[in-house]
């Protein structure tokens, strides 16, 4: 079985260093491993190309027969958890990208679910949380999805749309020129080096789309936002930012002109999609309480508070009790 979930995620992921992020093994390992499950098969299952791996014919077929057994052992494990109820009561698994919302998402479920067994993976990929959503390895995730870059969501999962159009800011070191302007246009950027990291579904193909569009050079330097903060405080790259997004020293984040960089942000889970049934978890307020966590980082950040009010967003009204 873990050599079978070690196939599904590389074919997912389209990378063995990215299904390895996700499996939680080191990227050697999982090469040695898939090396070893091709001997044992007698053919290749992947071809090693400069943009990742892509199944063989033969790697399809085998696919064909993983997928289903991989599908079945986490539904079986899930039902058995949760007839023997492991954990002492009902659980409650959420998956998100990075985002500010998530703290205050999971202080409002641990309030009103309080007899739940909450928990959290954060992980870069959304294309990796929504498979796990479709795997029953998760019961609901947080994902965000480049604009022109649209994700693969496996079948059988439900979405909601939390913001259709949420833009993407820019952080910038204090010192930039730019810094002094309440907003910034690509050309203002255009002679710095962009901040992205690979393991982000869409996040390069979305910015170099942008640039492309604009008639400009991206440059690029790959790493992770967490490393990357401290080299644009330090003036050396310039980073998409989420417009919540706090300032710190060295570090400014400002609005982008004509919104050039967007995502979509959705709340999946898989079908249907029980409202409150019997017994059951209710995802009509899990998602209110998504909704209510994201509206309160928002208003807290006076640049993104003004964007929605000239948008004339929906989260600048507070629903009726």
């Amino acid at each position: 079985m873990r050599h079978l979930r070690a196939l599904c995620a590389i074919a997912d992921h389209g990378s063995v260093h990215k299904a390895a992020r996700q499996l939680g093994v080191t990227q050697p390992s999982l090469t040695t491993q898939l090396g070893r499950i091709e001997r044992a098969l007698g053919g290749r299952l992947f071809t090693r190309e400069r943009t990742g791996s892509r199944p063989t014919p033969f790697g399809l077929s085998v696919l064909s027969r993983a997928r289903p057994i991989v599908a079945e052992m986490s539904a079986l494990i899930s039902e058995a958890r949760d007839a023997l109820g492991v954990g002492g009561g009902s659980r409650l698994r959420i998956g998100s990208t990075g985002n500010r919302a998530v703290p205050g998402w999971l202080r409002r479920l641990h309030a009103r679910l309080p007899e739940t067994d909450t928990t959290i993976r954060i992980d870069v990929s959304p294309s990796a949380l929504l498979q796990m959503v479709a795997d029953r390895q998760l019961d609901v995730a947080f994902v965000h999805e480049v604009a022109g870059c649209p994700l693969q969501v496996p079948e059988g999962l439900e979405q909601r749309v939390l913001m259709e159009r949420e833009p993407q800011f820019v952080a910038l070191p204090a010192t930039h020129p730019a810094a002094r302007k309440e907003e910034v246009s690509l050309t203002d950027l255009a002679e710095d080096r962009w901040m992205v990291d690979p393991n982000v579904d869409g996040e390069w193909a979305g910015l170099r789309r942008v640039f492309t569009a604009a008639g400009l050079r991206l440059q690029v330097a790959h790493g992770d936002y967490l490393a990357g903060a401290d080299l644009v405080a330090a003036g050396e790259v310039v980073a998409p930012a989420q417009p919540t997004s706090r300032a710190r020293p060295g570090l400014v984040i400002r609005p982008l002109a004509g919104d050039p960089l967007t995502v979509r942000l959705v709340m999946a889970t898989r079908l249907p999609l029980p409202d409150a049934p019997e017994g059951g978890t209710d995802f009509g307020a899990v998602f209110a309480d998504l909704q209510d966590a994201y509206r309160e980082v928002a208003w807290g950040s006076p640049s993104y508070r003004q964007w929605l009010a000239h948008h004339d967003s929906p989260l600048l009204h507070v629903p009726a009790a």
